[in-house]
């Protein structure tokens, strides 16, 4: 049993790695206020107040530091370029400094949005990024800044799904919304990504901790698909109606932030290094649907105000 300090505690993979590591681990999880019943130990306070790490770091004296604080809403970084900077790039440099004074190892989540999608084919670890809008350039300047102070660190370039606080923090959600309240909808076709259920993420960042890992590692779904493909299986694991989800472009629509047509990342290094094979697709998608039946996006819910 590790003791492990959580950042970003409500946010999507927040709070399902703290959910999914709380029987096996002591979790210590950082937060504004969002969370009130739980089932964990919560400390309250912004990070990006001056003494807030060092206070949290003092009170949990945690084994392992998993960062899942940022701010990821694309359109909200392009809005706020200062605040996307304090908290992409400014405070993980600060973590990871103060994680290698204290003999921390540290996680960083990053993003697969730092490549510009224009290869054919599949990005390696080997590959050179290039962000296209604010929140990718700051990730990827996060991803530097980071190895920069703690050379040991993992930096996890991720991209997941799961039932979330709001109910509305990822691309699952919204489909299943929309489909179960018969709303019609687009699914992009020209945009490629590799879908991870989040709590496979969170088991997974965990199992790379155990084996001492360090550098940057791609911690993605292993099968590449489209957004609308991806629609589509919703569609079809819940028994609802694919047909409400239209093919669409990306380019017919009115996003502001640029996004990339191809985030179809290579898994082949972790998967090397965990010494197995990462989760499929298929097995995600069931233990989403299972954890639907059994009310947990109530549970976690239950966890707000």
């Amino acid at each position: 049993m590790a003791r492990i300090l959580i950042t970003g505690a409500s946010g999507l993979l927040g709070l399902n790695l703290a959910q999914e590591t709380m029987n096996t681990h002591d979790i210590t999880a950082v937060d504004r206020g969002k969370l009130v019943n739980a089932p964990f130990k919560i400390l309250n306070g912004d990070l990006l107040n001056t003494g807030t790490l060092d206070s949290a770091l003092d009170s949990a004296q945690p084994e392992w530091l998993i960062n899942c604080a940022a701010l990821a809403d694309l359109e909200a970084c392009e809005n706020n370029p200062d605040l996307s900077r304090r908290l992409n790039i400014d405070l993980p440099a600060q973590m990871a400094k103060a994680c290698k004074a204290r003999g921390i190892s540290f996680v960083h989540i990053s993003t697969d949005a730092v490549f510009d999608g224009e290869k054919d084919g599949f990005y390696t670890e080997e590959d050179t990024p290039n962000p296209l809008g604010v929140y990718s350039q700051t990730k990827f300047d996060g991803e530097q800044a980071v190895f920069a102070e703690d050379s040991n660190a993992i930096v996890a370039r991720v991209n997941f799904y799961g039932w979330s606080l709001s109910g509305r923090r990822s691309l699952a959600e919204f489909f299943h919304h929309n489909l179960t309240n018969n709303k019609s909808m687009s699914g992009f076709t020209d945009v490629r990504f590799c879908p991870m259920l989040v709590n496979d993420t969170a088991r997974t960042l965990i199992k790379m901790l155990q084996k001492n890992l360090s550098g940057l590692y791609h911690v993605v779904g292993p099968q590449a698909m489209s957004k609308y493909q991806f629609g589509v299986e919703i569609a079809r694991r819940f028994s609802l109606k694919e047909s409400e989800i239209s093919p669409k472009s990306i380019l017919s629509s009115n996003l502001t932030a640029r996004r990339s047509h191809n985030l179809w990342l290579s898994t082949h290094k972790l998967s090397t290094a965990l010494g197995e094979s990462l989760p499929e697709f298929s097995t995600g998608l069931d233990e989403f649907f299972t954890q639907y039946q059994q009310d947990y996006p109530q549970k976690i819910r239950s966890y707000a105000l």
